[in-house]
């Protein structure tokens, strides 16, 4: 009896790590301000913004993923960014929809829909509904952010990313 005791709470302890996988990754304010930069720190973790043309991955025309700067997560991929002419990387969907987070921001007097790594909860920006067919979706995105992967193959099936 004590032997399937043994198994029954090792199965269960295992489970309950696999259903707990997905669950948001918390980083210390210590580790974050060693690992970002200034820019990058206050951009994901006080909601800033970069200024318009700025960014390091505005003009990239390169084939790779995007990914969160703090956490790693592909977020977005090359083949589905476009020249918005906001002065932000602008993307018409995401790689993985269940990679990000939209959250209502009513800051500086307007309504918005803010967009966060839903892993990390990092800030990256805003999606808008001005975009490009097929969705009619504008995610308007802080470089400072983003990670960008060169390495990474853009033609894989989204469902294997």
């Amino acid at each position: 009896m004590r032997y399937l005791l043994r198994i029954f709470v090792a199965v269960s302890a295992v489970i309950c790590v696999l259903a707990h996988a997905d669950e948001q990754t918390a980083f210390s304010e210590n580790d974050l301000r060693e690992k970002l930069t200034p820019l990058q720190y206050h951009v994901t973790q006080e909601k800033g913004t970069e200024e318009p043309f700025t960014g390091e991955f505005n003009d990239n025309k390169e084939h790779g993923t995007y990914k969160c700067v703090v956490c790693g997560t592909t977020l977005f991929s090359s083949e589905e960014k476009y020249d918005s002419g906001s002065g932000w990387p602008s993307f018409f969907e995401t790689t993985q929809k269940s990679a990000i987070q939209e959250n209502v921001d009513k800051s500086e007097g307007r309504t918005r829909t803010e967009v966060v790594c839903k892993k990390c909860q990092a800030h990256l920006g805003h999606v808008f509904k001005d975009g490009p067919e097929p969705t009619g979706l504008r995610y308007c995105i802080n470089s400072a952010s983003l990670s960008f992967d060169n390495t990474s193959d853009d033609s894989k099936d989204k469902t294997e990313l």
